[in-house]
């Protein structure tokens, strides 16, 4: 059975879905200070879909756009965590979508969110808001 969208992942299943090693992810660790995954007993790592988001837009600065990790430690702290997610919102992992819910839209720069995928967003957000409407409705039914 699948986990769902809001399900944490291990270190071997956040490393499927970004493609990349474990001992990538941990590394990872070490050079950004803003990857933290929750830690269990034992040191157990276990990764929000807000890891996920963020890990995809360090992946994407680091090997997509050619960043060095000095580049992207930069780029966190001078831009914030924003454009490190909004980073991976280019390529084609879900993950990357996770953390826009947390995220204030002006924040996200305009030319991360192309045409198509805001008019994706905003049907998405009309079903929602339908479906909202539609649960208070039968909830004050009961």
């Amino acid at each position: 059975m699948a986990k769902g969208p809001n399900a944490f992942r291990t270190i071997s299943e956040a490393a499927e879905e970004l493609g990349v090693p474990q001992h990538v992810l941990r590394f990872w660790e070490t050079k950004f200070s803003f990857i933290r995954p929750m830690k269990r007993a034992g040191g157990r790592r276990f990764y929000r879909p807000q890891d996920i988001a963020v890990l995809s837009g360090v992946r994407a600065l680091l090997h997509a756009e050619g960043y060095t990790i000095k580049g992207v430690q930069k780029l966190h702290r001078d831009q914030g965590i924003t454009h490190v997610v909004a980073a991976g919102l280019d390529d084609n992992s879900s993950a990357s979508l996770e953390l826009l819910v947390d995220l204030p839209v002006d924040s996200l720069p305009p030319a991360k969110l192309g045409d198509d995928r805001r008019d994706r967003l905003t049907l998405a957000l009309g079903d929602l808001t339908a479906v909202k409407a539609r649960l208070d409705g039968l909830l004050r039914g009961l």
